[in-house]
Protein backbone atom coordinates (compact mmCIF):
# COMPACT_ATOMS: atom_id res chain seq x y z
CA UNK A 1 0.00 0.00 0.00
CA UNK A 2 2.61 2.64 0.92
CA UNK A 3 4.60 1.65 -2.70
CA UNK A 4 1.14 2.46 -4.47
CA UNK A 5 0.41 5.74 -2.44
CA UNK A 6 4.07 7.02 -3.33
CA UNK A 7 3.61 5.99 -7.13
CA UNK A 8 0.23 7.93 -7.74
CA UNK A 9 1.39 10.89 -5.44
CA UNK A 10 4.33 11.27 -7.76
CA UNK A 11 2.75 10.30 -11.19
CA UNK A 12 -1.04 11.82 -10.77
CA UNK A 13 -1.33 15.19 -10.95
CA UNK A 14 -2.79 16.69 -7.95
CA UNK A 15 -5.81 18.33 -9.52
CA UNK A 16 -7.02 15.20 -10.54
CA UNK A 17 -6.61 13.90 -7.30
CA UNK A 18 -8.07 16.69 -5.55
CA UNK A 19 -10.95 15.99 -7.47
CA UNK A 20 -11.23 12.02 -7.70
CA UNK A 21 -9.16 10.35 -4.94
CA UNK A 22 -11.90 10.74 -2.08
CA UNK A 23 -14.35 8.56 -4.00
CA UNK A 24 -11.60 5.59 -4.36
CA UNK A 25 -10.92 6.27 -0.91
CA UNK A 26 -14.21 5.59 0.32
CA UNK A 27 -13.96 2.09 -0.89
CA UNK A 28 -10.57 1.73 1.07
CA UNK A 29 -12.13 2.75 4.62
CA UNK A 30 -14.30 0.02 4.78
CA UNK A 31 -11.45 -1.88 5.33
CA UNK A 32 -10.00 -0.01 7.57
CA UNK A 33 -12.86 -0.01 10.10
CA UNK A 34 -12.03 0.24 13.45
CA UNK A 35 -11.32 1.97 16.92
CA UNK A 36 -7.94 2.76 17.76
CA UNK A 37 -7.72 6.14 15.46
CA UNK A 38 -10.20 8.90 15.62
CA UNK A 39 -10.49 11.92 12.78
CA UNK A 40 -11.54 14.88 15.02
CA UNK A 41 -12.19 16.86 11.99
CA UNK A 42 -15.14 14.07 10.36
CA UNK A 43 -15.58 11.71 13.38
CA UNK A 44 -14.58 8.71 11.81
CA UNK A 45 -12.81 5.58 13.85
CA UNK A 46 -10.32 3.24 12.00
CA UNK A 47 -7.90 0.77 12.88
CA UNK A 48 -5.23 3.14 11.66
CA UNK A 49 -5.26 6.16 8.93
CA UNK A 50 -3.76 5.41 5.65
CA UNK A 51 -0.19 6.20 4.42
CA UNK A 52 0.83 9.00 2.70
CA UNK A 53 3.09 10.99 0.84
CA UNK A 54 5.82 10.63 -1.12
CA UNK A 55 8.19 8.57 1.50
CA UNK A 56 4.64 7.19 1.98
CA UNK A 57 4.13 8.08 6.28
CA UNK A 58 2.42 5.22 7.88
CA UNK A 59 -1.07 6.31 9.55
CA UNK A 60 -1.49 9.39 7.97
CA UNK A 61 -4.87 10.30 5.91
CA UNK A 62 -8.25 9.22 7.18
CA UNK A 63 -9.83 7.74 4.02
CA UNK A 64 -13.41 9.28 5.21
CA UNK A 65 -12.38 13.18 4.84
CA UNK A 66 -8.68 13.15 3.87
CA UNK A 67 -7.29 14.91 6.62
CA UNK A 68 -3.98 14.50 7.29
CA UNK A 69 -1.70 14.80 10.68
CA UNK A 70 -1.46 18.25 9.98
CA UNK A 71 -5.12 19.11 9.21
CA UNK A 72 -6.22 16.89 12.24
CA UNK A 73 -3.79 18.83 14.73
CA UNK A 74 -5.21 22.36 13.16
CA UNK A 75 -8.84 21.74 13.53
CA UNK A 76 -8.29 20.55 17.21
CA UNK A 77 -6.27 24.12 17.33
CA UNK A 78 -8.93 26.18 16.14
CA UNK A 79 -11.43 24.14 18.28
CA UNK A 80 -9.27 24.90 21.44
CA UNK A 81 -7.59 27.89 20.62
CA UNK A 82 -8.95 30.11 18.90
CA UNK A 83 -12.93 31.68 18.38
CA UNK A 84 -13.16 30.52 15.34
CA UNK A 85 -16.28 28.45 15.34
CA UNK A 86 -18.27 31.05 17.46
CA UNK A 87 -17.21 34.58 15.89
CA UNK A 88 -18.70 35.91 13.15
CA UNK A 89 -15.61 36.13 10.80
CA UNK A 90 -15.14 36.75 7.30
CA UNK A 91 -12.57 34.05 5.89
CA UNK A 92 -10.42 33.39 2.88
CA UNK A 93 -8.89 30.22 2.65
CA UNK A 94 -6.12 30.15 -0.01
CA UNK A 95 -5.46 26.26 -1.80
CA UNK A 96 -8.52 25.15 0.66
CA UNK A 97 -8.08 21.37 1.51
CA UNK A 98 -11.28 19.00 1.04
CA UNK A 99 -11.16 17.79 4.51
CA UNK A 100 -12.14 21.58 5.59
CA UNK A 101 -14.19 22.79 2.38
CA UNK A 102 -17.71 21.85 3.24
CA UNK A 103 -17.25 21.96 6.85
CA UNK A 104 -16.01 25.66 7.11
CA UNK A 105 -19.16 26.18 4.27
CA UNK A 106 -21.90 24.80 6.86
CA UNK A 107 -20.52 27.14 9.75
CA UNK A 108 -23.76 29.09 10.10
CA UNK A 109 -21.15 31.98 11.94
CA UNK A 110 -18.64 31.94 8.74
CA UNK A 111 -18.80 34.25 5.36
CA UNK A 112 -16.36 31.67 3.50
CA UNK A 113 -14.27 32.54 0.08
CA UNK A 114 -11.90 29.72 -1.06
CA UNK A 115 -9.04 30.94 -3.89
CA UNK A 116 -6.43 29.25 -6.18
CA UNK A 117 -4.48 29.79 -8.92
CA UNK A 118 -4.91 25.58 -10.06
CA UNK A 119 -7.16 24.03 -7.70
CA UNK A 120 -10.60 23.15 -8.98
CA UNK A 121 -11.58 22.54 -5.67
CA UNK A 122 -11.52 26.62 -5.00
CA UNK A 123 -14.62 29.48 -6.27
CA UNK A 124 -12.04 32.05 -6.96
CA UNK A 125 -9.72 31.52 -9.76
CA UNK A 126 -6.38 34.32 -7.87
CA UNK A 127 -3.01 34.51 -8.02
CA UNK A 128 -1.52 34.49 -4.03
CA UNK A 129 1.20 37.15 -5.64
CA UNK A 130 -2.07 39.77 -6.40
CA UNK A 131 -5.16 39.09 -4.40
CA UNK A 132 -7.61 40.47 -5.89
CA UNK A 133 -9.70 41.91 -2.75
CA UNK A 134 -9.39 45.18 -0.61
CA UNK A 135 -7.20 45.83 1.92
CA UNK A 136 -8.63 45.13 5.64
CA UNK A 137 -11.26 42.54 3.91
CA UNK A 138 -10.89 39.66 6.07
CA UNK A 139 -11.25 38.14 9.82
CA UNK A 140 -8.82 34.86 8.85
CA UNK A 141 -6.65 33.74 6.32
CA UNK A 142 -6.07 30.07 5.91
CA UNK A 143 -2.63 29.49 3.36
CA UNK A 144 -1.24 26.25 4.20
CA UNK A 145 1.48 24.37 1.86
CA UNK A 146 1.48 26.76 -0.86
CA UNK A 147 4.29 28.93 -0.05
CA UNK A 148 6.88 26.72 -0.83
CA UNK A 149 5.44 26.67 -4.34
CA UNK A 150 5.37 30.31 -5.02
CA UNK A 151 7.80 32.89 -7.16
CA UNK A 152 8.03 34.93 -4.20
CA UNK A 153 6.65 34.15 -0.59
CA UNK A 154 7.41 37.46 0.85
CA UNK A 155 4.69 39.73 -1.62
CA UNK A 156 2.59 36.68 -1.24
CA UNK A 157 2.64 37.06 2.74
CA UNK A 158 2.17 41.15 1.93
CA UNK A 159 -0.90 40.30 0.30
CA UNK A 160 -1.61 38.45 3.04
CA UNK A 161 -1.51 41.05 5.64
CA UNK A 162 -3.12 43.96 3.38
CA UNK A 163 -6.10 41.77 3.27
CA UNK A 164 -6.21 40.97 6.55
CA UNK A 165 -8.53 43.15 9.12
CA UNK A 166 -6.53 45.12 11.99
CA UNK A 167 -7.63 42.35 14.36
CA UNK A 168 -7.06 39.55 11.89
CA UNK A 169 -5.14 36.79 11.98
CA UNK A 170 -3.95 33.51 10.07
CA UNK A 171 -2.20 30.39 10.19
CA UNK A 172 0.56 29.80 7.55
CA UNK A 173 1.86 26.13 6.96
CA UNK A 174 4.59 24.99 5.24
CA UNK A 175 6.66 21.82 5.53
CA UNK A 176 9.81 23.25 7.54
CA UNK A 177 12.85 21.11 7.58
CA UNK A 178 16.20 21.17 10.25
CA UNK A 179 18.05 23.74 8.35
CA UNK A 180 19.50 26.61 9.53
CA UNK A 181 17.84 28.68 7.13
CA UNK A 182 16.00 28.52 3.93
CA UNK A 183 17.07 27.02 1.05
CA UNK A 184 16.25 28.51 -2.09
CA UNK A 185 17.72 28.93 -5.68
CA UNK A 186 15.16 30.03 -8.31
CA UNK A 187 18.12 28.92 -11.18
CA UNK A 188 16.95 25.58 -10.50
CA UNK A 189 14.32 25.44 -12.73
CA UNK A 190 14.13 21.48 -13.84
CA UNK A 191 11.62 19.37 -12.02
CA UNK A 192 13.73 16.75 -11.61
CA UNK A 193 16.35 19.32 -9.84
CA UNK A 194 14.23 20.70 -7.53
CA UNK A 195 12.79 17.08 -6.56
CA UNK A 196 17.10 16.71 -5.48
CA UNK A 197 16.89 19.74 -3.62
CA UNK A 198 13.64 21.01 -2.16
CA UNK A 199 12.01 17.63 -1.74
CA UNK A 200 8.93 17.63 -4.67
CA UNK A 201 9.54 18.80 -8.32
CA UNK A 202 7.01 21.64 -8.21
CA UNK A 203 8.61 23.16 -4.52
CA UNK A 204 11.05 26.19 -5.07
CA UNK A 205 12.60 26.18 -1.53
CA UNK A 206 13.11 24.37 1.61
CA UNK A 207 12.55 26.12 4.49
CA UNK A 208 14.89 26.18 7.38
CA UNK A 209 14.26 27.79 11.03
CA UNK A 210 13.99 30.56 9.97
CA UNK A 211 10.65 29.99 8.48
CA UNK A 212 8.92 32.34 10.79
CA UNK A 213 11.55 35.76 10.50
CA UNK A 214 11.10 34.81 7.17
CA UNK A 215 7.37 35.52 6.86
CA UNK A 216 7.33 38.77 9.33
CA UNK A 217 9.75 40.66 6.69
CA UNK A 218 6.42 40.89 4.94
CA UNK A 219 4.99 42.49 7.70
CA UNK A 220 3.14 40.01 9.33
CA UNK A 221 3.57 38.95 13.26
CA UNK A 222 4.25 35.38 13.52
CA UNK A 223 4.13 33.49 16.63
CA UNK A 224 5.64 30.27 16.86
CA UNK A 225 3.04 27.93 18.54
CA UNK A 226 3.42 24.95 20.28
CA UNK A 227 0.16 23.49 20.54
CA UNK A 228 0.98 19.89 20.15
CA UNK A 229 2.77 19.95 23.04
CA UNK A 230 -0.16 20.62 25.23
CA UNK A 231 -1.42 17.80 24.44
CA UNK A 232 -1.61 14.22 26.38
CA UNK A 233 0.42 10.93 24.64
CA UNK A 234 -3.01 9.76 24.52
CA UNK A 235 -4.26 12.25 22.80
CA UNK A 236 -1.68 12.49 19.98
CA UNK A 237 -1.85 8.25 19.40
CA UNK A 238 -5.59 8.47 19.49
CA UNK A 239 -5.73 11.34 16.96
CA UNK A 240 -2.36 10.34 15.06
CA UNK A 241 -0.75 13.62 15.22
CA UNK A 242 2.59 15.32 14.06
CA UNK A 243 4.73 15.31 17.67
CA UNK A 244 6.42 18.24 16.34
CA UNK A 245 4.33 20.29 14.04
CA UNK A 246 4.53 23.98 14.58
CA UNK A 247 1.85 26.10 14.05
CA UNK A 248 2.00 29.26 12.58
CA UNK A 249 -0.24 31.57 13.86
CA UNK A 250 -0.21 35.15 11.94
CA UNK A 251 -1.62 38.58 13.04
CA UNK A 252 -1.74 41.74 10.97
CA UNK A 253 1.48 43.96 11.27
CA UNK A 254 2.62 46.81 10.06
CA UNK A 255 3.48 47.03 5.86
CA UNK A 256 6.12 48.35 4.17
Amino acid sequence: MKSLVSWVIRHIPRKYLQLFSHNLLKVASLFYKGKNVTCPVCGSRFRKFLPYGRAARENALCPNCLALERHRLMWLFLKRETTFFQDRLKVLHIAPELCFIKRFKNLSNIEYITGDLESPLAEIKMDVHDIPFEANSFDVVFCNHVLEHVDSDSKACKEINRILKPSGWGIIQSPVYDLPETLEDMAISSPKEREKVFGQSDHVRKYGRDYAKRLSKSGLRVAENQFVKSLSTEEIKKYALPPEETIYFCSKGERD
